[in-house]
């Protein structure tokens, strides 16, 4: 029989396996550990006997309790749907206008809307409607295709350039690409938009860009270029800038422009909650 090595410093019986000069010690595990262990394993155990657990191939063990967590979703999601009923009722029924001036809609609307909000419109619109480069605010007085709550259901349901037939649709003439306009008449044309809004511009390019303007641009953005909400013209006058406010902007923009597409929410979102994100968009500070 092979001969117990023990360390000599402390004397515990080592395994044998030693790695530069340093040899392993045969210690045991704790009591407290083991313990531990062991009431783990019979918890475990114990779990997938009365919980669902084992997987199969045509479904899983069920357990004693029969507990299922998606039933219990269900029945509390029917439960708040229940409780919620009182006002969803009345805001199926009524229009956005009536909804608004009823306090008690208006508040469940408020709460409803922000959460429909922060989940589905923040991603693009930031939380709050604080917008962000790309994106339109929608916390000011700026509106592209107006601020009054029918205005806004509009936009919910429908979206802006996208797949629905009643999406609200605009297009900038591509001036540069297609050749509408030569590389010195846009230049021109941007130096006077730089101007419109308080910016220095070069007298003589401004004079000429107006012209250009004149001859191209009115017809959407109006003489004073305070825009257009019935085409989704923007005011070219306040210095607020959906993708950027510099000559090269302008110029890249007048030459091919960019333009940004809005889902429509109706189909993805149902009747009540376009309703109560409309409310609650037009509260952000922006609403007309």
């Amino acid at each position: 029989m092979a001969e117990v090595e023990r360390d000599l410093a402390t004397g515990v019986q080592t395994t044998g396996h030693e790695w530069d000069g340093i040899k392993e010690l045969n210690n045991p595990l704790p009591r407290w550990w083991l313990l531990v262990l062991y009431a783990c394993v019979i918890y475990g155990l114990g779990y997938t006997v009365f919980y669902p657990a084992w997987p199969s191939l045509s479904g899983y063990t069920k357990g004693l309790l029969a507990y299922n967590s998606h039933a219990d979703f269900y029945t509390e999601t029917a439960a708040a749907a229940e409780a919620k009923k009182q006002y969803t009722d009345r805001i199926a029924a009524l229009g956005v206008a009536d909804i608004a001036k009823d306090p008690q809609l208006l508040e469940f609307s408020l709460a409803g809307g922000q959460a429909v909000f922060n989940e589905n419109c923040a991603q693009c619109h930031g939380v709050g409607g604080q917008g962000q480069k790309g994106y339109p605010v929608l916390a000011d007085d700026n509106w592209l295709w107006g601020g009054q709550l029918a205005d806004i259901e509009q936009t919910v349901r429908h979206g802006i350039r996208s797949e629905d037939p009643d999406a609200r649709q605009s297009q900038m003439p591509r001036f540069g690409a297609d050749a509408v306009l030569e590389p010195a008449a846009i230049n021109d044309v941007a130096e006077y938009v730089v101007s419109l809004s308080g910016g220095e511009a070069d007298a003589a390019a401004k004079e000429r860009g107006a012209k250009v303007f004149a001859e191209n641009c009115v017809a959407c953005h109006g003489e004073n270029a305070a825009g257009n909400k019935d085409l989704g013209a923007p005011s070219l006058t306040n210095n607020i800038w959906q993708f950027t406010g510099d000559r090269a902007g302008f110029v890249a923009q007048i030459t091919s422009p960019r333009h940004g597409v809005m889902p429509a929410w109706q189909g993805r979102l149902n009747d009540d909650l376009i309703k109560m994100v409309t409310v609650y968009v037009h509260s952000l500070g922006g609403g007309q």
